[in-house]
């Protein structure tokens, strides 16, 4: 009982990396054991697949809202004040041209 607590704690602390083979490897052991049925096994599964789905995801959120606060921190130009930046060079080559042109 306590390799079942162990397991069942050591997969809730490392849910967004657990993978689905090793899920069923667990299932697999712990219906071989007699710990729970094939349903039950089944469930557990789904229901740690959904977990750790769940957790990578906030975990993605968490560190790209992290890389974006110390981007705007350094105050690091972003792609859309790039983008910004070459739109105004375009009209101010435009213009030059044609003053060139207006001076002819």
């Amino acid at each position: 009982m306590q390799d079942f607590i162990r397991d069942i704690f050591y997969l809730g602390a490392g849910a967004a990396f657990v993978t689905k083979e090793k899920l069923e490897e667990l299932k697999k052991d712990l219906i071989e054991k007699g710990k729970m049925t094939q349903d039950e096994g089944k469930q557990f599964v789904d229901d740690l697949l959904k977990r750790s789905e769940k957790a990578r995801n906030d975990m993605e959120k968490r560190i790209q809202e992290a890389v974006e606060a110390q981007m705007k921190k350094m105050n690091v130009a972003t792609g859309d004040d790039i983008a910004e930046v070459k739109k105004q060079i375009r009209e101010l080559r435009k213009m030059i041209e044609k003053e060139k042109k207006t001076e002819d």
